[in-house]
Order: structure tokens, then sequence, then C-alpha cells
């Protein structure tokens, strides 16, 4: 850490993400518009539902070696779509290394990729490319919507770049990869990216509780837990980096989860050598319902345990296929059957940043291991909580 500085603080900003992708115009049973975090409200509720995990011979806190694993899963490519582009982010970051120029890449225009979702200032496209009979890969592209005014442009341009700048360095199985940063047709920068399919780990949880099936498998959980822990281990260990927004809209699924990849690292943070952001000129964005409680405090310090808090409650979503702090819905639950007026906004806000608790069907003794990171990952003090190295070991080792 350089002389004099200090850990990062969480702030409020009254920027808009770009980050954030919905697959759909209306959110399944989600009035996402009346929860936007409230300016000031530094309330840090205690954690009602604090459960001692038990011990089963697993040693979390402790690092395991250094050395990089090899990889199971077989990978391919994927871009997440997340319906959470209605919560405020800071204003863009400087970044040291120099940000990437465009490339010389042809896109297609809007009208003839098909739209795959959208966020604040910017859509995603699928771009197929196969040429006069070639096969290719197909990817998807990043682009800032026509209708932002000159200086929404010029800052949704500026996020791109850094953004680019941040992906194109990244190279894992388990984290989407940078294809380039090119101009379309109309002069709009837009950003390519590997793709692997259209559904996320999100649109998965609601196919499923819109089915009635109930809980995913514990194997099923644990597999993807697998993979998101590669993938977190690498960002923070071997890039030193906060991916600063886990949830699963930017956990991205192809197939019957053969292939699970981290997408969106538009909110990024660089840390240091204690794995520490202590940048003060940055500020750690998230998205509300997955904040960790240091991110909601005047105070807390972001460490690469501010991404094993939402890495804990994506757990939990799959297990109880909701949204962390908001109503359970019924199994079998149609689209519109939330009812806003009787949602507790209040209540809401109270239990930002706590664990939230287990609906009777996850205490399936089936489900135990699941539990048990779940309960260990969403710890209260960051200091309890696993670096994602230990959860890749013992994901690895058959340790839980």
């Amino acid at each position: 850490m350089a002389k004099g500085a200090g850990p990062v603080r969480a702030r409020d900003s009254n920027a808009a993400p770009v980050n954030g992708w919905k697959r759909r115009e209306k959110h399944p049973g989600v009035p996402w518009d009346r929860h936007r975090e409230r300016e000031g409200d530094t309330r840090v509720p205690q954690d009602r539902h604090r459960e001692r995990v038990e011990d089963r011979g697993v040693s979390w806190n402790r690092n395991p070696p250094t050395a990089k694993p090899e990889p199971r899963i077989g990978i391919r490519t994927g871009i997440g779509m997340s319906s959470m582009d209605t919560f405020q982010s800071p204003p863009p970051r400087s970044r040291k290394d120099k940000d990437p120029g465009p490339t010389s890449v042809t896109i297609p225009a809007s009208p003839f990729m098909q739209k795959l979702g959208f966020g604040t200032g910017v859509s995603v496209y699928l771009m197929k490319r196969s040429p006069r009979g070639l096969s290719r890969s197909p990817w998807a592209v990043k682009k800032i919507n026509s209708g932002c005014s000159k200086s929404q442009r010029s800052l949704y341009q500026q996020r791109l770049r850094e953004e680019a700048q941040t992906l194109r360095n990244l190279q894992h199985p388990n984290i989407v990869g940078y294809r380039a940063l090119t101009e379309a047709p109309d002069g709009s920068l837009c950003l390519a990216m590997e793709f692997g399919g259209e559904k996320s780990l999100n649109d998965l949880i609601e196919e499923r509780r819109e089915q009635g099936l109930g809980m995913f498998p514990a194997a099923t959980i644990l597999q993807v837990a697998l993979s998101m822990a590669r993938g977190l281990q690498y960002l923070h260990t071997e890039q030193q980096l906060l991916h600063g927004d886990i949830k699963s809209p930017n956990v991205v699924v192809r197939g019957a989860f053969e292939s699970v990849k981290i997408c969106d690292v538009g909110v990024s943070l660089p840390l240091d050598e204690n794995l520490t952001v202590s940048d003060p000129e940055l500020s750690y964005v998230g998205t509300e319902p997955w904040k960790p409680p240091e991110a909601l405090e005047p105070d807390g310090i972001i460490s690469d345990k501010s991404d094993i808090f939402p890495f804990g409650l994506t757990l939990w979503e799959m297990l109880t296929l909701s949204i962390p702090h908001l109503p359970i819905p019924e199994s079998g639950s149609e689209e519109d059957s939330f009812d806003e007026d009787s949602f507790d906004e209040d209540a809401y806000y109270a239990a930002l940043g706590t664990r939230p608790a287990l609906p009777p069907e996850a205490m399936d003794p089936a489900q135990g291991s699941v539990r048990e990171l779940f309960l260990v990952c969403t710890a209260r003090e960051p200091r309890e909580r696993p670096p994602a190295a230990r959860i890749l070991q013992a994901l690895e080792q058959g340790q839980l």
C-alpha cells in the first residue's frame, strides 16, 4: 500500500450503472424502480439470522497453497444478462494502463442483430460471425444506445473503454472473455465479448420457480460454486481485482451447467497487496440486494471478502429461487404476482447487508454442504469469511 494511502470506504454516488442487463422489458415480480438506494442512509442493521456453522473439520480462513488449480469443467463462452439496471454507480474511475483503442472489426447495424438485453444507456446484441459458410463462434456486443445525449454518450464511451481495458487483461475459463473494442457503422463504440448462450443463472432460477421445480439439487449448486470460486480466486489472487458486482445475473450458464462463467467486470476495483481496495478515489458499486454489510457502512473497508458475501447470497438464490431480502415467491408463481402495495419497503432496507433466513425446505440433509458454505460466506465480519482460494480448495478436495 502506498504511503499515506488508506483503504477505500464505501460511499454513495448518483451515477447510473452500465453493467446491468435486462433480458425482459418487465422483470417478474420485482418493483426495482421503487427501491433505489437511499442517499445518506447509513443504517446497518444487525444480522438477525446469524447461525453457527457446524465444525466439520474445514478451516475456512486458512489460505491454501497458491498453486493454480487445473480446471475440471469443460468451459465454453458466454455473457450474462441482469435485470438490475436501476441502481447507482460511481463516476468513471481512472486507470493507470492505457485504454484500448478501437480495432478494425465490422459490427452490423443494430436491426440486423438479435437483441439479448439492455442496461442503462447500452444494449447487448448477438453478433453472428459465419460469412460465406465459414463457421465462427458468435460474439455478444455491448453497444451504446442511439438515443443517448451527447454528454451521456461521452460518459458511456469512457465506461466501455474502462471495461474493455479490464476485460482484455483477463484470461480464465470461468471469466467471460474480451474480443474487441470497435465502432459500429453509426460511430457508436462497441465492446465485443465471447458468447456461449442466452441464459444467465438468474434466468434459470426464474424458469425453475415458474415451473414449480423447487430448489436446485445440491450437486448443481456445488458445481456452480466451484466454477465461481475458480473465477474469483483468479481475479483476487492472480489479477488482484475485486469483481464488485457478484450476483446470479452476472453468472452465465451453458447447457446442463457444463459451462459456468462470471461476467460483467464493468465496476471491478483493483486490490492492493493486502487484497484491500486502497485507492480513496474508488467506490464499491454492487447491486443493492447483494451488497455486503461493509459496503453499506460509511467507513466500511472494501476487500476481496466483499465478493465472498454476494457469492454466498448467490448460493442462497439457488436454494430459495428468490432475490435476497425480497419476499420469497411461491413455487409456480406467475410474473405479475408480486403485490407492490403490500411490500414493506422499510423492512427491505433494514434487511440489506444481513444474512437472509433459509426456508424450511432448504434444511434438507442433502443440502448440508451447501448450507455450510452459504453460512460461512455470509458471516457479518469480513475476516470470518473464507478467501476464494480456501473455498476452491475445500470444493476441489471434497471437504464439504
